[in-house]
């Protein structure tokens, strides 16, 4: 009996030192090369697509497919709280940053088609019809439908209104399948006739609730669905510019974070988080303007600071909110807004401005932490404990699929900030650290094996069992970190195997 519990605590012992080795190569030496290895790419430095991007885009299309799917099917979305962001707004705004990151992927497949081996739209045609489905269903527009009424197709409603037009343009360009072209047109058309005739050129998002960001995403989305439609809205997009005009513009000379739709004034100062995201759109709408809202940017948002780069959250002139959290910005740490930053690679990027997006993108690469299979591990977790799991890597997909717009002029440069090296040095120290510390403790518990027994060593062994198999079905099949986690939690046991006694028999066998 006593050689039968040494052999199990064995395969404990095994099994965790197996578990670690893994550990160190699938999480921490491999993605460190595969940083290293992206950082190389001409994508990164000026104009076309990282082939990272394709990359990810192909690993994360089934995963998209089938979660889609399932949260339509499961009709939970109609059971949401309106003030429950995370699962009424993100799962549609996930849904649009992967529709218009493979409408990109796929316009520069067309140009080289040694980008893939396959063209994005045939390996994700079902996870692009099952994005426009989760889009279109009426039970995902629940929550404003509580906000708008039974009319909040055709009342305001922006933030709403612009994902189904931008959405469901992609997925027609893509697959031209006319499955909501009647929707679109209809969206398309009265959403920019009310636009027009605004007080001011703005609309609410929410009831009160006006951001000037979502006017300048709906207003590309209507002017990017005239290429599906055979429309020209391009009149309009002129007049439009007069929502971001005098004093519908913050001191920073940017638009505000938040305004009064009816009275035409500023609500709340501009923000880094939406700057960003705007200034993604702003120079296919007006080049001469987005030229002079970027170098606004600049001045008042862009830092250098504890060995990194990046945009703020608040402008310089702005202080207290160098530590800051909120569902918009996401974590603030030392002023750095982790999505005026995360954003801040598309805006770079569409604006041509390669000396910030080289060093953004480098930055956003390094924090994402690409495991082996496709998996952007950092974004997953960040999304992971909502109702849009996949938000986070659609996002990266999207800023990295950015290029510049037109002819603008690229302006290259731009160095690693030292962070880069700081967790290139963390990610293969730990690795090594990780492999070399069972190796070089192997044979020191095989020469002295303790002389105490460990305390309830089947039960023990059973539970580490348990954990391992858990923690192996659950992060393929559910959810990675809490897969993770359970695997980290067998390290743990058996407890006391350190003072275990070899019973004669097996000193002697």
């Amino acid at each position: 009996m006593g050689a039968k519990r040494f052999g199990a605590l064995a395969i404990c012992r095994y099994g965790n030192a197996l578990i670690l080795i893994l550990f160190g190569l699938y999480g921490f030496l491999i993605p460190g090369g595969i940083i290293v290895n992206n950082l190389r790419d001409p994508g990164l430095r000026g104009r076309g697509i990282p082939s990272c991007a394709f990359h990810w885009h192909r690993a994360l299309s089934p995963r998209y497919e089938r979660w889609a799917r399932a949260r339509v099917a499961a009709g939970s979305a109609e059971k949401l709280d309106t003030s429950d962001i995370a699962g009424t707004e993100w799962p549609l705004f996930g849904s649009v940053f992967y529709l218009w990151a493979t409408e990109s992927l796929q316009a520069a497949w067309e140009k080289d088609n040694q980008l893939s081996p396959v063209a994005p739209k045939e390996y994700a045609h079902d996870a692009i019809e099952a994005a426009a489905a989760l889009l279109a269903d009426p039970k995902h527009a629940a929550w404003v439908k509580n906000h708008w009424g039974e009319d909040y197709l055709h009342q305001e409603n922006i933030f709403y209104r612009m994902l189904l037009i931008a959405g469901l343009t992609s997925h027609y360009k893509l697959l031209r399948e006319a499955t909501y072209l009647s929707l679109l047109r209809d969206q398309v058309e009265t959403l920019s006739k009310e636009l027009d005739k605004s007080p001011y050129g703005l609309l609410d998002d929410y009831p009160g609730e006006c951001y000037p960001t979502d006017v300048v995403a709906a207003i590309a989305s209507i002017r990017r669905a005239d290429a599906a439609l055979g429309t020209d809205h391009g009149a309009f997009v002129k007049r439009s510019l007069r929502a971001f005009q005098g004093d519908l513009l913050h001191s920073t000379g940017l638009p505000p974070y938040s305004a009064d739709a009816t009275m035409g004034r500023i609500i709340e100062p501009a923000r880094g988080s939406h700057n960003s995201y705007l200034l993604i759109f702003a120079p296919e709408l007006w080049e001469d303007t987005a030229k002079e809202w970027y170098a606004n940017y600049e001045k008042h948002f862009w830092q250098h600071r504890w060995m990194a780069v990046g945009f703020r959250e608040f402008p310089k002139q702005i202080g207290g909110h160098d530590w800051y959290m909120d569902v918009d910005a996401g974590p603030v740490v030392a002023a750095y807004g982790v999505a005026a930053c995360a954003f801040g690679v598309g805006a770079a990027r569409a604006n041509g401005r390669f000396d910030h997006g080289y060093p953004l993108t480098a930055e956003m690469l390094a924090f994402s932490w690409p495991l082996p299979d496709g998996t952007l591990l950092a974004p997953r977790i960040l999304s992971d404990a909502t109702e849009a799991p996949y938000l986070g890597e659609a996002a990266v997909l999207f800023c990295l699929s950015r290029e510049p717009v037109g002819k603008l002029p690229v302006k290259k440069g731009g160095r690693l900030p030292g962070c880069i090296y700081l967790l290139l040095t963390g990610y293969f120290g730990v690795g090594l650290l990780l492999i070399s510390t069972p190796v070089l403790q192997f044979r020191p518990w095989r020469r002295d094996i303790p002389r105490k027994p460990i305390p309830l060593a089947r039960a023990q062994f059973t539970i580490w069992a348990i954990l391992v198999v858990a923690g192996i079905a659950v992060g393929l099949a559910w959810k990675l970190p809490v897969g993770i986690l359970l695997l980290l939690f067998a390290q743990f046991l058996p407890r006391g195997a350190k003072r275990i006694t070899l019973p004669a028999e097996a000193r002697t066998g």
